[in-house]
């Protein structure tokens, strides 16, 4: 086989309809837009316009509310620790930190902080520092022997 005897498959490509060339095109004219009226002009159309009808996100309930200024955070459970420190990643004898889970490449980013969570079991004693951790969470790194801190976040200079 050949550059020059490639070729797509069988169906594989479909010519596409080139509209309002004529009437020996089959849509010519009007171009299958039909008669007049908003759908036949070009660059109007209004999304979920039902025609007068209410339309179907007002006819809906609303419930609940999004806090504006809430704060997002990156969870990493202690089980993930724990693999991290086996693979070599993060030493566990020193405070392991948000940056040391940053660098680790446990966490991806910081947003509002690092919350600890307790999937999983906290083997060595560790020395962690964060922006929030569960209760249970706290209590199976105290259990090892190690300690969890929680250090108020960081806020912006207003």
């Amino acid at each position: 086989m050949k550059l020059n005897e490639l070729r797509d498959n069988p169906g594989a490509t479909k010519k596409r309809m080139r509209v309002g060339r004529g009437p020996g095109s089959g849509k010519g004219k009007m171009g299958g837009r039909g008669i007049k009226g908003q759908s036949s002009r070009s660059g109007v159309a209004i999304n979920a316009y039902e025609g007068g009808q209410m339309p179907l996100y007002q006819r809906l309930p609303k419930r609940g509310f999004n806090k504006p200024n809430q704060k997002h955070f990156a969870v990493v459970n202690l089980g993930m620790i724990e693999k991290f420190i086996e693979a070599g990643k993060i030493d566990a004898k020193a405070e392991i930190n948000e940056d040391v889970l940053i660098s680790s490449g446990l966490v991806r980013r910081k947003l509002d902080g690092i919350r600890v969570l307790a999937k999983g079991e906290a083997k060595s004693a560790l020395n962690i520092v964060v922006t929030g951790a569960s209760k249970p969470a706290i209590e199976a790194v105290e259990k090892a022997g190690g300690s969890l801190k929680v250090a108020e976040a960081l806020k912006p200079a207003e």
